[in-house]
């Protein structure tokens, strides 16, 4: 199966079979970390671009108070810093969700491919593109979908990011987290997200067995959360048909 760096990737730049060899060997995993555990530290020294390879990491603020604001989540395929510039050290850490590969890229590795290869340089411009629009739309969320809203607006989202890395069935796809940080994440309580679960369940739009997420009716569910796939730069079309689950690039 290909990288999922390489696979997210080509949904920015026409790549060619070696540009992916190249960007498969920057994306050598380099260590593990537990579920729970800081990929990288508030306060650590910055060098490295860390990589998500397997699992799901997130970014996080954590208050005086103990409580958890999510920044950002981090699946397979997403660097999680702008691949530009390195702040001088982690002004917020990075943590596993679940258990995680991670490959730690050098900046300076990243910088001397773009200025050598222009379909990988338009590539990572098209990376940074996606994750700045991605948490603008989480604030959008946060100050103007109701929780319900918020949920659906998520799920969407997540099962776009997903299918273009290859790790979705159809409508269903793998959904580690738990409701608290589900929370962390929309700013709600655990039992504000226990509440919009069952009602995105009762009304047909879901349906949630174990750690595995099936969108039952995407469209509503979409229209219910107002979520337009514009904004992720896809240049691709998606289907809503459990059946239609594959990636169509117009561009073929």
């Amino acid at each position: 199966m290909d990288h999922p760096f390489v696979r997210k990737l080509r949904h920015g730049a026409r790549l060619t079979r070696e540009d992916e060899v190249i960007l498969t060997r920057l994306a050598q995993p380099v260590r593990t970390v537990s579920a729970r555990g800081d990929i990288i530290p508030e306060g650590s020294s910055s060098r490295f671009l860390p990589l998500i390879v397997e699992g799901w990491a997130c970014r996080y603020r954590l208050l005086p108070n103990g409580k958890r604001q999510i920044i950002s989540l981090f699946i397979p395929g997403d660097l999680c810093e702008p691949f530009g510039v390195l702040p001088r050290f982690m002004d917020q850490p990075l943590a596993a969700l679940t258990p995680v590969t991670a490959a730690l890229v050098p900046l300076s590795a990243i910088g001397s491919l773009v200025r050598h290869n222009p379909r990988i340089n338009e590539a990572f411009w098209w990376d940074l593109l996606v994750a700045s629009t991605i948490e603008r739309e989480h604030v959008v969320s946060l100050g103007r979908r109701t929780a319900t809203e918020r949920l659906g607006y998520l799920f969407c989202e997540l099962h776009l990011r997903l299918e273009m890395v290859g790790l979705v069935n159809g409508l269903s796809f793998d959904m580690p987290v738990t409701q608290a940080d589900l929370g962390d994440v929309l700013g709600l309580s655990t039992v504000h997200v226990n509440r919009s679960l069952q009602e995105l369940r009762l009304t047909g739009l879901i349906s949630l067995r174990g750690r595995s997420l099936t969108l039952q009716n995407l469209e509503g569910l979409r229209e219910l959360s107002f979520f337009d796939a514009d904004y992720l730069h896809t240049s691709i079309l998606f289907h809503s048909e459990p059946m239609a689950g594959r990636i169509v690039d117009p561009r073929e």
